[in-house]
């Protein structure tokens, strides 16, 4: 089987899903492959920043997204050994009706559909559950073979352009994917797990600090709280060694709870909804460009440390800018004529709008892991708690990413 398309994207999240909502608006032939089912669960924090609701309303989707989603996140907080520090987030001036000046969480598994669902609506093609095994470059197209998950079906997708948003974390067969590293102490490890009945008070979200770790909490959809984290290897390997009755969520768990007075109030009558996840190692990074004609997108662009929760946020603006290039240039995208001048117009726009993310994240986890740099930092937050708030500005939670009239 072979099909021909303008344009074939390589991951269905929010990235991949965004990217082919607008190209099959614009007018382009899509084919979107996804390996998972719908819907599904994936660590992650779930915040989408305000700065989000722009691009969610000019999609379509921001009626939606904000019917399902949690309440809006009008306070950031720290919590660390015993301290429990909270300070306004920044409003973001997003325009429009509905739209507020604040961030809400909503669950992986409802996003995902939703924005996914839009896109198949819009005229792209869906091919899920399948998987890309090999990516070549034949007669100046891209030729993209996918198998079905039972493995008893194939298909040839060919294209111009290939969009890749497969992520960072799941190793791969295509040459931009993750492959295996060598083991490192430092190497990070994610945990998540949904709660019900917190005490966490509705509309906070904190950055937990925890020995050799960082996390977030933050209500999320159906009156449910989310809590995910990132730890060590070797201080994961401890938590281990210390109950080795539990399993490795579990550990990490109860040395969160042990090692954090705001984590064990707010969940001291919670009872867990759902199983916990896992996924590791990560390691945030820039990552490389994609093959000639390619373009990467969310995660697999690059990826900011967990600790400012502007993982989703970035998935979705990426998608956007590099979407506005396309659409704007998109017969000679067509022809392949334009496609190299995209690429660094897009390059210098990803630059110029995430990388100080990269570095903010990098910085707060850098202090986080360490116990002199989370004391300081508490310290200094008791002192001026106003720093939380200065802290999300500087993490991207108001800064407007800058799509439109971006040229190549």
């Amino acid at each position: 089987m072979i099909e021909n398309y303008q344009a074939v994207i390589i991951g269905g999240g929010p990235a991949g899903a965004v990217a082919a909502l607008m190209l099959a608006r614009a007018g382009w032939s899509v084919a979107v492959v996804e390996k998972a089912g719908f819907p599904r669960r994936k660590v992650c924090g779930e915040f989408v920043s305000a700065t989000a609701m722009p691009l969610l309303r000019d999609l379509g989707v921001a009626e939606s997204f904000l019917r399902l989603a949690g309440p809006e996140v009008r306070q950031v907080g720290l919590f660390v050994n015993d301290s429990i520090l909270t300070s306004d987030m920044p409003r973001a001036d997003t325009g429009g009706e509905g739209a507020g000046g604040w961030g809400r969480a909503l669950g992986r598994e409802h996003l995902d559909t939703l924005l996914l669902r839009h896109a198949a609506e819009a005229g792209a093609t869906v091919w899920q559950p399948w998987t890309a095994a090999a990516l070549d470059r034949e007669g100046g197209r891209h030729v993209c073979r996918i198998v079905a998950r039972d493995k008893q079906d194939v298909a040839t997708l060919r294209a111009p352009v290939v969009i890749l948003a497969h992520g960072s974390w799941d190793p791969g067969s295509l040459p931009t994917q993750t492959v295996r590293h060598v083991r490192r102490p430092s190497d990070l490890f994610a945990f998540k797990a949904h709660f019900r009945d917190a005490r966490l008070p509705a509309g906070l979200m904190p950055l937990l600090v925890f020995p050799g770790g960082y996390g977030g909490m933050v209500h999320t959809d159906g009156d449910r709280l989310s809590l995910s984290c990132c730890i060590r290897r070797k201080d994961l390997d401890r938590c281990r060694r210390a109950r080795p009755q539990a399993g490795a969520a579990e550990a990490v768990f109860e040395h969160i709870r042990s090692s954090c007075r705001g984590v064990r109030e707010a969940l001291a009558d919670a009872r867990l909804d759902g199983a916990w996840l896992s996924v590791g190692p990560i390691r945030p990074v820039l990552h490389a460009r994609g093959l000639a004609g390619t373009f990467l997108i969310g995660n697999a662009a690059g990826e900011a440390h967990p600790i400012i929760a502007e993982g989703i946020t970035m998935a979705l603006h990426s998608a956007r800018l590099l979407c506005d290039l396309l659409i704007g240039r998109q017969q000679e995208a067509w022809e392949g004529r334009a496609l190299p001048s995209i690429a660094r117009a897009y390059a210098a726009g990803w630059r110029r709008n995430f990388s100080s993310r990269l570095y903010a994240g990098s910085l707060f986890a850098t202090l986080a892991r360490t116990t002199t740099g989370a004391d300081a930092v508490a310290a200094a937050l008791k002192r001026f708690p106003a720093m939380l708030t200065a802290g999300a500005r500087w993490s991207g939670k108001i800064k407007p990413v800058l799509s439109r009239g971006v040229t190549s």
